[in-house]
């Protein structure tokens, strides 16, 4: 199907259809975008796919509602909002469409309907309380792209269009930067586990760049591993904490409490190692202006944790 008409409602809109937009219009580029209530548009043909608008769900003939009675829901029982629908139907050819390779278009699929489709479908269909995210409420996605929504008293009758055009483009911002990023921490999981491997029983994990490591780490079920060193460009070096988990700044061992906050002299002083920089006062990194120095900078932090029972 090669659709003339992308259609939505007009009005008010919110993330759920600014996001099917994002997918659609990048999979349609030559497809007008029409946002109304018409019956006229808001009926099947051949020639449109009609979503968040329109009362049915039907992915045979292009529309992809989820206001109406008998809703469409995932096979756990969870909502679907119009986005969680184009997603489902057109995410894989969308991740396709922006040259990923195919062997990691079903994982990526996956992902992102995990970590950003589902939590939209959820707000959208107020299936949870945006008080979730605590003082941070306001500053969700969500709410972000409604405030581009025209005021009350806007008597500009295209204020609303430009108000949904300047939200799509953030939203495909957003969009397009976390699946990249997504992508790049698959391709960093294949370098951390091939390290990993190398690195046999030590305690330190050598990289030859900086890169997510900590779900390599927790897959490979390293729990042996205190710290990991990698180059900064060409720069210098730096050792890392591998944290506890994702939501919490607590690792497993703490660079020396003797380093917090030191930095040139003070800090070669502090460690005995030539070429040390700089060392955070949280203990969670410090650099060396080459490798030698920060792998024995390193190699203390691994003996004082191991001291200390981490």
């Amino acid at each position: 199907m090669t659709p003339a008409f992308l259609v939505t409602h007009s009005g008010g809109f919110h993330a759920d259809e600014l996001l099917s937009t994002v997918v659609l219009g990048r999979l349609f580029p030559e497809a007008k975008l029409v946002r109304s209530r018409a019956p006229e548009w808001i009926t099947p043909a051949d020639d449109r796919i009609i979503y968040d608008v329109g009362g049915a769900y039907d992915a045979a003939t292009g529309i992809f509602d989820h206001h109406q009675r008998g809703a469409p829901k995932r096979d756990d029982g969870q909502p679907y909002s119009s986005f969680g629908l184009v997603w489902k139907h057109f995410g894989l050819d969308y991740l396709k469409a922006l040259g990923l390779p195919e062997s990691q278009v079903d994982a990526l699929h996956a992902s992102f309907d995990a970590s950003f489709v589902l939590p939209i479908d959820l707000a959208d269909n107020g299936a949870i309380d945006p008080s979730v995210a605590g003082p941070l409420a306001g500053l969700t996605l969500p709410v972000l792209l409604e405030t581009l929504k025209p005021v009350f008293d806007e008597k500009d009758p295209e204020a609303e269009t430009r108000g949904f055009e300047a939200a799509r483009a953030i939203a495909q911002s957003f969009v397009e930067a976390k699946i990249s990023g997504m992508a790049a921490k698959l391709r960093a999981e294949a370098i951390v586990l091939k390290a990993i491997e190398a690195a046999g029983e030590s305690r330190v994990l050598e990289l030859p760049a900086g890169m997510p490591f900590r779900p390599a780490i927790v897959k490979a079920g390293a729990d042996h591993l205190l710290f990991v060193v990698h180059p900064r460009g060409d720069k210098d070096w730096c050792v890392t904490g591998i944290r506890l988990n994702e939501d919490s700044f607590e690792q497993r061992a703490d660079l020396p409490a003797a380093w917090a906050g030191l930095t040139g002299e003070a800090l070669e002083a502090a460690c005995g190692v030539m070429g040390a920089t700089f060392c955070h006062n949280g203990l969670f990194i410090a650099a060396a202006r080459t490798r030698e120095a920060v792998l024995a900078m390193a190699d203390i932090a691994v003996k004082e944790a191991l001291a200390k029972g981490a």
